[in-house]
């Protein structure tokens, strides 16, 4: 008698632990599979265990899935389902646009103009795109909504070429690529820029990952609106069209389980797996398809292979013992790609002559029939297959792993070659045979070797009116943005009238004040409900779990769990119809969510008020690309960043204490940012906030508030408050007194405290009058001086304009002194325009843990050196003795940290 096997504890995902209730059943089946083995065949219990898994899955008996299946289609020919095109039309309209998208490029590189391009993407993706667009992308005229397509950014030139063919476009545009200034008229940016092509692109993608992860956080905000009775989005859908070399991208692949989890079945992603990156291929010595099947089935998507053309259905068919579906498993992407820059009679030899039976199956072949054994994503039946279940789908997104070749139909020196992706230029033979191959009408002599003709079937063609009902029948052209005005009711002005009359004897860190702002404005009745808070974990840290019991937070399975703070006055509440996104611990995602919410105008037609807190330094710092691509789609809303400052978050050191976010957001040119120091402040900023991106005449900014968690009394508005010169950047707060020297304190956000203790030093220790301005904004300041020497610079014939921050202190006496709780490169922004002279202090260097009185002495930026900063400059003026500056250092004796007044320092709020 044998020894029995012994089985492992965990065998491929299965507990085998649990007791075998009947053995004598399982020892019949697992001789039966034995049995199967013996006599049918390995390739036979294969085929019979996957089935059994498939059944499996069907009667929710709850066996894992495999994560990877054979390197062929997943669906087979016969559940294929019937393609409703004209096939012959559809390919002709194929042959068109990828002529123009390549001449396009190639006509980029005439002398004199030479701006690049890319001519391999899309022709490698043409038939992925096209299939989409005759039978499945829904435009804006649909009367379920337009689906939000996010079009791999390399390959714009064909989104161009088809817009171009449906008259939205014309060839003085086409010869524009890539000039957008020198072109006649204008030209087109070089990829989907939605700010630069306002009515065109509606995501910018081609930042790569990031337009996967936009499409997946679009995909749940559609379904955040709809699930909160604010659009009805149950028929649209999103898609993503990515390349395999992108899929490396750490933010491509970090939400694929929020996709899964949330159950967005209205997202689909396209990949197209032409195998190679931008230099190379993407796993020469591995399967990058297979590797993606894993990896999103393990993840909970639902995955589609599209592998092969039909041409191979009558080879796998005929695959008896499968040994060309073990070929195709074990040959490496390498290869692949080398088979496509070779010819059949290589195939022949290198691919099915490595084994004798795949040899047999193709010895009936023409080296030109083995050739063209197509891949599956240039067959539009297989696409269309494909398309169709992922739309039928249920429960899952869907990715749709496609196979295509890089350059394909470009010729011998483009296809699949390493160098493909940098070829810009078609040489004279090329032009030629690219022609013949897609069987154009363009003579000989048409074929300028620098401007060859673009391609156009004429409106009257079997083509172009098969095209243009297509699309009608789907509801319009696509890509295609709309930005309606649409003014927001604005809130009532007495929301905002408690934060004028300051918090008495409370003391109130300015990141509780425009928590409780918004909480105040989210109680508006028509207002309130389009306001989006977005949350990465940190709700608690800046006190925003007191929306929790109100607001609820936002999931689309509700709560089916017993809160264990369920008790609790601020316990944690989900809802359906939740008003928070709470997206956990990643930044990457919320700016995401940011920009989904922020553009709803565009895409929905509806205005949302996204209200995205984080962490200072992980906002700018961590995601600025997120944030560049959130300017580029023209979002809207408010970022704050909370425990702002490199000295106020005391305790938590490097990484988390920002001295820098301001130069960062500066460097945005649609970020409004402000460093308010008050809470009157800061309902001014909202205030006018609102009105210029939702009133009557909206802008395409949005705004961003550094705000603190060090808890201050918050001063009452003062009487007569300069309003616009809060708004602007700055505004005199604090006059001194008594008539000795004059200097100037410059003062932003929590350095607000320490200028204005400076001034009663510097007025009690030294005699100096000092006036204390609140500098709101350092980066608004610097762009409306940048504004107005560049209007100098283009009407030298008018008298010269003076920027604002001139104008406000061209009548203040003595120098001036600015600081804040970031480097000294934020106030510097303003230092060329200051008429008097000039001094930054700042944060510079590490963040690092302590008291906040020892960092700020440390950094030099609390009143004592902002009082021998001011004494400095007046003795280099003589306007005081020399030795007083040297007193001053000796008296608050600055070298030493812990001579810092106590009162300086404090904990977290």
């Amino acid at each position: 008698m044998a020894t029995e096997r012994k089985r492992p504890v965990i065998s491929d995902g299965l507990p085998s632990q649990i007791p075998d209730i009947d053995p004598e059943e399982t020892t019949e089946w697992v001789e039966s599979l034995d049995a199967v083995v013996d006599n049918r065949g390995r390739q036979r219990a294969r085929y019979v265990m996957l089935r059994m898994l498939e059944r499996a899955r069907e009667r929710q008996v709850g066996v894992p899935a495999l994560t990877s299946t054979d390197y062929i289609n997943t669906i087979s020919p016969e559940q294929e389902p019937w393609f409703p095109g004209d096939e012959y039309i559809e390919r002709r309209i194929r042959a068109y646009i990828r002529w123009n998208a390549a001449i396009q490029v190639h006509r980029a590189q005439r002398p004199g103009v030479e701006v690049g391009g890319h001519i391999s993407t899309y022709a490698s993706a043409a038939s992925l795109y096209e299939v989409g667009f005759n039978h499945f992308f829904r435009g804006k005229n649909h009367p379920g909504g337009g689906d939000q397509v996010y079009f791999q950014g390399h390959a714009s030139p064909g989104m161009y070429a088809r817009a171009f063919l449906e008259g939205r476009l014309s060839e003085r545009q086409l010869d524009g690529f890539r000039q957008e200034f020198s072109s006649p008229g204008g030209g087109l940016p070089s990829y989907p820029h939605p700010r630069l092509l306002p009515d065109f692109w509606e995501f910018p993608t081609v930042s790569m990952g990031l337009g996967p992860l936009g499409a997946i956080y679009q995909a749940r905000f559609n379904r955040y609106l709809h699930n909160r009775g604010l659009r009805d989005t149950s028929q649209q859908r999103v898609w993503a069209f990515l390349g395999d070399g992108e899929m490396d991208e750490p933010e491509t692949l970090g939400a694929l389980t929020l996709a899964a989890r949330e159950e967005l079945d209205n997202l689909t992603f396209v990949v197209n797996c032409n195998l190679q990156r931008l230099d190379g291929p993407v796993r020469g010595n591995g399967k990058i398809i297979q590797e993606m099947e894993s990896l999103f089935r393990g993840a909970g998507w639902n995955v589609i292979k599209v592998i092969w053309g039909r041409e191979w259905d009558p080879l796998l068919a005929a695959d008896a013992d499968g040994a060309l579906v073990n070929l195709m498993n074990s040959t490496p992407d390498g290869d692949y790609q080398t088979y496509k820059a070779e010819d059949g009679a290589y195939v022949r030899e290198h691919f099915f002559g490595r084994d004798p039976r795949t040899r047999k199956m193709v010895e009936n072949y023409t080296d030109d029939e083995i050739w063209n054994l197509k891949r599956g994503g240039h067959d539009y039946r297989k696409l269309y297959a494909a398309y169709r279940a992922a739309t039928s789908h249920t429960g899952q997104p869907t990715v749709i792993l496609a196979k295509t070749i890089k350059g394909w139909t470009l010729g011998s020196h483009f296809e699949a070659r390493n160098a493909t992706h940098q070829m810009k230029k078609l040489k004279a033979d090329d032009l030629k045979s690219f022609r013949d191959r897609l069987y154009l009408d363009i003579p000989d002599s048409a074929l300028d070797p620098v401007l060859p003709p673009y391609f156009h079937p004429g409106e009257d063609s079997d083509e172009w009116q098969y095209m243009m009902e297509r699309r009608k029948q789907l509801g319009g052209p696509l890509p295609e943005r709309r930005h309606p005005v649409i003014a927001m009711p604005q809130p009532k002005p007495e929301r905002y009238d408690m934060f004028a009359a300051g918090s008495g004897k409370q003391k109130v860190a300015t990141t509780m004040a425009i928590v409780r702002l918004f909480k105040e404005l989210m109680k508006d009745k028509e207002f309130g409900a389009h306001v989006v808070p977005i949350i990465p974990d940190e709700a608690r840290t800046f006190g925003m779990d007191s929306l929790f019991p109100t607001a609820k937070i936002y999931s689309p399975h509700g709560q089916t769990y017993t809160p264990v703070d369920r008790e609790l006055f601020l316990a944690y509440r989900e809802a359906t119809n939740g008003q928070i996104l709470h997206e956990g611990i990643t930044e990457a995602g919320s700016v995401a969510s940011f920009t989904a919410a922020g553009t709803s105008y565009a895409t929905h037609g509806v205005p949302m008020i996204p209200l995205y807190i984080f962490y200072s330094m992980f906002g700018f710092q961590r995601t600025g690309d997120g944030f560049w691509a959130a300017s580029d789609q023209m979002a809207r809303g408010f970022v704050l960043g909370a425990t702002a400052g490199r000295t106020t978050l005391n305790g938590e050191g490097l990484q988390h204490q920002d001295g820098q976010s301001p130069l960062l957001a500066y460097a945005n040119p649609a970020v409004v940012g402000y460093d308010p120091a008050f809470a009157y402040e800061i309902a001014h900023l909202v205030k006018d906030g609102l009105r210029r991106m939702y009133g009557e005449h909206p802008e395409d900014v949005y705004y961003y508030f550094t705000v603190y968690n060090e808890p201050i009394v918050q001063p009452a508005q003062p009487e007569n408050l300069d309003v616009d010169g809060l708004l602007r950047g700055m505004y005199r707060y604090s006059q001194g007194a008594g008539d000795g020297p004059k200097v100037q304190l410059l003062a932003s956000g929590v350095a607000m405290p320490w200028a204005l203790r400076a001034q009663q030093l510097l007025a009690d220790d030294w005699g100096v009058s000092a006036d204390v301005w609140s500098v709101t904004s350092w980066t608004e300041l610097r762009r409306d001086a940048d504004r107005v020497e560049e209007q100098n610079l283009l009407h030298p014939e008018r008298e010269a304009a003076t920027p604002y921050v001139t104008t406000k202190l061209a009548g203040a006496a003595g120098p001036a002194v600015a600081v804040s709780d970031f480097m000294r490169a934020v106030p510097d922004l303003i230092s060329r325009y200051v008429p008097t002279d000039f001094t930054a202090l700042g944060t510079d260097g590490f963040g690092h843990s302590d008291t906040r009185g020892a960092l700020r002495r440390h950094y030099h930026v609390d009143a004592e050196s902002i009082a021998v900063a001011a004494l400095r400059q007046l003795a280099r003026r003589g306007e005081v003795d020399a030795q007083v500056p040297a007193q001053a250092f000796k008296k608050y004796q600055l070298d030493d940290v812990n001579a810092a007044p106590q009162a300086e320092a404090g904990g977290d709020s």
